[in-house]
């Protein structure tokens, strides 16, 4: 007989099927450590093969990598559904897998495959599987990485690269009615395909923290930015896509390379055409969300959500909320089919457990 897998292994030693002691109302949207992450690792100029799970916790680097001196790094974000049965479902992995291969490819890194990248998760998540919250009650986030983790005092490619996947239950990102402030003096991104805007790199996201901090030290919830060429179009807030409506008509601005591809917005896209309503992408101006009826944002982490209001040049403006919103129909449905209640006719949805 075959020895256990390393999965088994993971399964049998974690006790998978006892629930962890966490109260899930209380979870929010911050780190709880769970039993294990995944780990793969290949040299420059090599492809990746298997890898392996490990206990989750702290691990080794070398001061000179490439992630902690030249920012050498991208991320994903998704989630595992836990199903009124008792099943777990993905939602288009294989999407998080591609827009990794695209930033890998952008950075000059090595990355895995779409099909090592979902093995990955679906380990990830079953040797986890106990921290998947109830249905309704919240979902596991997954955070796959790829680092450059070779030493290398030099600026150029690392010579080793790493890729992890971490995860965590979790519930809303945001509570209560979402208030966002637009920034006018920094900017999320450079206009255009000329930088990074459009990956998932890490060096994307610390430098909008004086803005939101910011905001949020006002009570905003969040910032919305604008482009860097002109500052009179909206492009996104620090981590979602953003929308409008108006009557039947639904608009988001164009991702022309300064705006993330989100999975999520593109999914609401396909719904939102699936109900009747005119989509558009296209670039969006500050003048046409301020007399919208509705603006929501989409994201892996805050679904799809309504925005209650903005403020711009010191001038609240108000919009449209709750159940019976566009924003929400949107958000019923693709919940439905994450969770498995609606039925999934675009195959979109990847059986775990």
């Amino acid at each position: 007989m075959a020895p256990p897998s390393v999965l088994e292994n993971c399964l049998e030693d974690s006790n998978s099927e006892t629930c962890p002691d966490i109260n899930w109302e209380d979870i929010g949207f911050s780190l709880v450590p769970t039993d294990y992450m995944y780990v793969m690792k290949c040299a420059k100029g090599e492809k990746f093969s298997n890898g392996n799970l490990v206990r989750y916790g702290t691990f080794e680097i070398s001061p000179a990598a490439g992630i902690l001196n030249y920012g050498q790094g991208i991320f994903e974000g998704l989630k595992a559904y836990r199903t009124e049965e008792g099943s777990i479902l993905l939602f288009r992995p294989e999407e998080n897998a591609l827009r990794m291969k695209a930033g890998a490819d952008r950075l000059c890194m090595s990355s895995p495959s779409v099909e090592q990248f979902i093995n990955a998760v679906k380990d990830t998540v079953l040797a986890n599987k106990r921290w998947v919250p109830p249905a309704g009650r919240g979902t596991l986030y997954l955070r796959p990485l790829l680092m450059g983790t070779g030493a290398s005092l030099g600026v150029g490619p690392s010579t080793e690269y790493t890729f992890l996947i971490y995860c965590s239950p979790v519930s809303n990102y945001h509570k209560g009615p979402l208030n966002f402030k637009v920034e006018e003096k920094l900017h999320r991104a450079i206009s255009g395909f000329s930088g990074t805007g459009g990956i998932k790199s890490v060096t994307n996201y610390a430098p909008v923290y004086p803005a939101t901090t910011e905001a949020k030290a006002e009570g905003f919830s969040d910032v919305l930015f604008l482009d860097a060429a002109t500052g009179k179009h909206i492009e996104e807030a620090s981590a979602c896509n953003m929308f409008l409506v108006k009557g039947n008509a639904i608009c988001t601005p164009t991702t022309d390379g300064a705006i993330l591809p989100g999975i999520t917005r593109k999914s609401v896209i396909a719904i939102a055409l699936d109900l009747g309503y005119q989509v558009t992408e296209r670039p969006v101006t500050v003048e046409e969300m301020l007399i919208a009826d509705e603006l929501f944002c989409t994201g892996t982490a805050v679904v799809v959500n309504n925005i209650a209001s903005v403020t711009y040049k010191n001038t609240k403006v108000e919009y449209k909320t709750g159940s019976e919103t566009v924003a929400q129909k949107l958000r019923k449905t693709l919940l439905g089919i994450q969770t498995g209640t609606v039925e999934d006719r675009k195959g979109w949805t990847v059986r775990v457990l």
